[in-house]
């Protein structure tokens, strides 16, 4: 009898959107679902960390909910006119400091080596050099999150064993593969956001570029549950679509937690009454979760 995990749990990048995610756990361990193992990119791996650092149930879900409430946009993304005009004119290599979110990681986090974690965890960094997916399995845990979440332009690139590591979400934001690969027969996919039918263009470029990287992510997300299907159960929980806010924007926690709750409830007790996922679109009407095609 093998050994390995059944059970993933891989929780996508989407920076203030990762509050979604707190309300898809809280779901998923009303219903005694749990990870054997846990892969998360960006501020997946953030979540990820905390919720590998504790047991999988309700309680460590409210806990990571109140984290998220005391998360302000100044903590994460804090505005200093002078590292932002040397990121602009080239003598930095990003825009903000790291050390609110350094300080908010090591708060949380209760292992300081990945393979420490009571849960198996794994991080998704990207090597600024070549472009290429890293999956971080062992070593320095608050480096491995901090390289995960190390959004490239706004945070310094992280130092890992001789090479700089940013975002993961450049290159692989949700890593279904890396959880087959680790033994995952089941996965349970946790994203921050879909692209959707918009009733009206994007205002501004801001808005106009996250709508267009939501367009890249979800594609690649289609072509990995296309390919991967055949090799593991994928269960994709639906975030909500278009999402309340945007990554940048921490006022909306409440709501995207009740959110994330909801749909993923809805969605999970309509799998346990026989019904069966139909593939995820890259369109998806108001808040409804993705539909449900009867087995």
């Amino acid at each position: 009898m093998s050994d390995l995990p059944k059970t993933a749990f891989v929780l996508s990048g989407g920076a203030s959107l990762g509050a979604i995610q707190v309300g898809m756990l809280r779901a998923l361990y009303e219903r005694t679902v749990t990870p054997d193992l846990i892969v998360g990119t960006s501020v997946g791996a953030l979540n990820g960390a905390f919720i590998a650092s504790r047991p999988p149930t309700t309680a460590t879900a409210e806990k990571l909910a109140h984290v998220w409430h005391d998360i302000g946009r100044g903590q994460v993304f804090p505005l200093n006119p002078l590292t932002g005009f040397l990121g602009f004119f080239g003598a930095r290599d990003h825009f903000m400091s790291d050390e609110g979110l350094r300080t908010l990681v090591e708060d949380n986090i209760e292992f300081s080596e990945l393979e420490q974690a009571p849960i198996p965890f794994h991080v998704i960094a990207t090597d600024l050099l070549s472009g290429r997916e890293l999956r971080l399995s062992r070593g320095d845990a608050l480096q491995a999150v901090m390289a995960s979440a190390a959004i490239p332009g706004v945070f310094a690139p992280v130092e890992w064993e001789g090479r700089k590591l940013i975002d993961g979400g450049v290159s692989n934001n949700a890593p279904i593969a890396d959880a087959i690969e680790l033994g995952a027969e089941r996965v349970y996919v946790l994203p921050t956001g879909s692209a959707c039918d918009l009733p009206d263009p994007p205002h501004g470029a801001l808005a106009m570029l996250l709508h267009a990287m939501s367009v890249l992510v979800m594609h690649r997300l289609l072509v990995e549950v296309e390919a991967l299907r055949e090799h593991a159960e994928l269960i994709v929980l639906p975030p909500p679509c278009p999402p309340a806010t945007t990554p940048i924007d921490f006022s909306h926690t409440d709501e995207l937690i009740r959110q994330g709750h909801a749909d993923s409830g809805a969605y999970l007790d309509a799998l346990t009454g026989g019904w069966r996922p139909a593939p995820p679109s890259v369109a998806m009407d108001g808040h409804q979760p993705p539909e449900l095609v009867e087995a």
